[in-house]
């Protein structure tokens, strides 16, 4: 258990970093953002559209910059440029654009994510829209949403039944495969609404308590660890689709505002939980 004033500090610090972070994107959202396709090369095999920007590359190097200077005992997962010191004491996890697809479409439902690891357990993470000027952060403490110079406590939605739940995945028909489709469409078809293709902003709304169970396949550690500590903090649960902890690979996962409701998704996940 981290000490109550050194969370705080790292907190502060998680903030700095969105700063740093949306100091390089919003100069390029909706703007040249020189997009390459990482499967390019793929692209006579089929593989699919992979794209990544000059904005997704440029912030993890400037949060890279800004741990190295602060903390250079601390180790660094990111997608764009890999591991270093996996296995340190302390290790953030970034992911500096996640929904790039959404980023070059000029939506506003890209995030940064940055979380932070203390031996080996998620225990800080925030999920940043800086173009709408959102931070939400938390740890197993709270969580909180900074926006427009004022900060209030966030709540999952509590008691609501599947029947009545509004739920998300990113994309059903790219992210799944044919078991995980058909146990989604399961969970659809029970649900009163469903929303796709908000990537880990569907992740803050289950924290703000609008969403009320996202459910995504395929993950990697930089999509999912910075939710971890922020929807714990909320007062929610992250679980894989057999409902154990997250591992740090990422893969199944489901994030749900109360137990109950938790429980109904994995009973219908279940025939297809890895």
């Amino acid at each position: 258990m981290l000490p109550a004033a050194r969370l705080d500090a790292l907190e502060t610090f998680l903030i700095e970093l969105n700063g740093l972070a949306a100091d390089v994107i919003l100069p390029l959202f909706r703007a040249d953002h020189w997009l390459e396709d990482k499967n390019a090369h793929k692209s006579s095999e089929g593989g699919t559209f992979d794209p990544v920007t000059a904005a997704d590359r440029g912030a993890e190097s400037a949060i890279r910059t800004a741990l190295a200077k602060r903390h250079p005992d601390h180790g660094v997962i990111g997608e764009e440029y890999g591991e270093d010191r996996p296995d340190a004491e302390f290790v953030w996890v970034i992911d500096p654009i996640d929904g790039t697809r959404a980023f070059i479409a000029g939506l506003p439902v890209w995030t940064t994510l940055i979380g932070l690891r203390h031996e080996g357990e998620p225990v800080l993470g925030s999920i940043g829209q800086p173009y709408l000027d959102e931070i939400y952060i938390g740890h197993a403490g709270g969580a909180r949403l900074l926006s427009h110079g004022a900060s209030r406590p966030l709540a999952v939605r509590r008691g609501v039944p599947l029947s009545r739940a509004i739920i998300a995945t990113t994309d059903p028909r790219a992210c799944f495969n044919r078991a995980e489709l058909a146990a989604w469409n399961q969970v659809v078809d029970a649900a009163r609404l469903a929303r796709l293709g908000c990537d880990a902003y569907a992740y803050a709304m289950v924290a703000a308590g609008t969403i009320d169970l996202v459910i995504e396949a395929g993950l990697k550690a930089w999509d999912i660890e910075a939710a971890i500590p922020l929807i714990a903090g909320a007062g929610g649960l992250v679980t894989d689709w057999r409902g154990a902890a997250v591992g740090r690979q990422g893969g199944q996962v489901v994030i749900a505002g109360d137990k109950s409701l938790l429980g109904q998704a994995l009973a219908a996940l279940a025939p297809a939980a890895a």
